[in-house]
């Protein structure tokens, strides 16, 4: 039993039994294999694909629509799983995530794609039901009617349907427990201004896409608060993360701010609109970069998770201001360290290891893996127009996503180094997974 199905014990069998009563394997994914496809529009556009990771992003940006405790890289993957193998179960090319449901030959690959895209977001944004329809019509008004498209659709709804119930035990609709503030230096307590509780104190724990549970890759422990070299890490992201820092170049806050000025996981799946885009990637193609792009994120996300709330590091506001307090010897008296303010308002979580840090490391690695090593990128955000980041290559990005959150305040060196390391690691292991046929 490979790692896929270990990871999924607890949710169904390695079988799953439909609606109709059929059973479906849950069988080994990966990028499609070389051949000649059998379904109509195995190599037609993939913008269908790009559209609905879109339309995901704009769900996402509708106050009050996302469960608070339910972190958004589960939304990105179920959607790109269920196209994925919706694509795979209609051009009878390559291997699923998981399921690979019976289609006729002549299934359209672009209808089921659609059909299964509208049945996840539907299924997870109820209240949204009428606009996701709307998106589904806009689709499927481009695929010309035929036995095919009717095939096609009722192949994505059956997709959608599986992984769908499966991802309902995963234990993502469990209520978090409540947070326990510690009181030692170096333990984890809410932050000013406004000291807020933090919600995803159990997401390391929920049932992984491909890792065999959240602890996989789990970092080493940190170095002590108490240590010469948290000392280090700390006195730099006092001097440049602070609110009025006199050493942060105009630059560096553009960074700062620019990096923070929307969920990380959007922008790297706008990194990836943009370069399926430029490339007029085909369908099976954009299906597959997605289905990477998002199962590596939504892990790398449970297992940051899973290591902030074992480790309970206290953030870097928190140490700046008790640093007079003499929990160590290496960080020299400041009259106005219990005033000192970050950048930017600070994340209610754990410090270590950085969000930012392993979400880009996981998605460039990826990308990486896609696109090539050398692939130059540019990168824009919707909340500061007019800026424009331009990286000769994805890890360049990546690295700079990571230290972004030092110049805000965010974190150390050292939760970005751990970051950039787990992220890496958990994509890599993705990666593997979703090629071994």
């Amino acid at each position: 039993m490979r790692t896929r199905t270990r990871a999924l014990t607890g949710l169904a069998a390695a079988v799953l039994v439909g609606t109709t009563g059929t059973a479906y394997a849950a069988t080994q994914g990966g990028h499609p294999s070389p051949g000649k496809a059998t379904g109509s529009s195995a190599h037609g556009s993939g913008q269908s694909i790009v559209d609905w990771n879109r339309e995901l992003i704009t769900l996402l940006g509708t106050p009050g629509l996302q469960p608070a405790t339910i972190q958004p890289t589960r939304s990105f993957a179920i959607l790109q799983a269920a196209e994925y193998d919706a694509v795979v179960s209609t051009t009878h090319i390559g291997q699923p995530y998981l399921f690979k449901v019976p289609a006729p030959r002549d299934a359209r690959a672009d209808a089921a794609a659609d059909q299964a895209a509208h049945d996840v977001l539907t299924a997870l944004y109820p209240a949204a039901t009428s606009r996701i329809d709307q998106q589904l019509s806009t689709e499927l008004a481009a695929i010309p009617d035929s036995h095919g498209k009717r095939d096609g659709r009722r192949a994505g709804a059956t997709v959608a349907q599986l992984l769908v119930d499966l991802r309902a035990f995963d234990g993502s609709a469990a209520p978090p427990p409540p947070f326990v503030a510690g009181t030692q230096p170096g333990d984890y307590r809410p932050t000013p201004p406004n000291f807020p509780t933090p919600v995803f104190t159990a997401w390391g724990s929920i049932t992984p896409f491909l890792l065999t549970s959240g602890s996989q890759f789990r970092p080493t422990a940190p170095a002590p608060v108490s240590s010469p070299t948290y000392a280090t890490a700390l006195n730099q992201v006092k001097a440049l993360g602070q609110d009025s820092s006199t050493v942060r170049t105009a630059d560096q806050t553009t960074v700062a701010k620019f990096w923070g000025s929307a969920p990380i996981w959007n922008t790297w799946n706008q990194i990836a609109q943009t370069l399926l885009t430029d490339q007029h990637a085909n369908l099976q193609r954009a299906a597959t970069v997605f289905a990477n792009l998002d199962l590596s994120v939504a892990d790398a996300t449970i297992a940051l998770y899973d290591a902030k709330y074992v480790y309970h590091v206290w953030r870097p506001v928190t140490a700046i201001r008790a640093g007079n307090s003499g929990y160590n010897s290496d960080i020299a008296f400041d009259p106005n360290a219990p005033t000192w303010n970050p950048l930017a308002v600070t994340a209610a979580d754990p410090s270590y290891p950085g969000a930012h840090s392993t979400i880009s490391a996981a998605a460039a690695t990826v990308l990486v893996a896609s696109f090539g090593k050398h692939q130059p990128i540019t990168v824009t955000s919707d909340k500061m127009p007019g800026v424009v980041r331009t990286f000769t290559n994805v890890q360049a990005a990546a690295v700079e996503a990571g230290f972004s959150r030092i110049l805000a305040g965010q974190h150390t060196a050292l939760e970005d180094q751990a970051g950039q390391q787990l992220g890496h690691r958990v994509a890599t292991f993705a990666l593997h997974e979703l090629n071994a046929g």
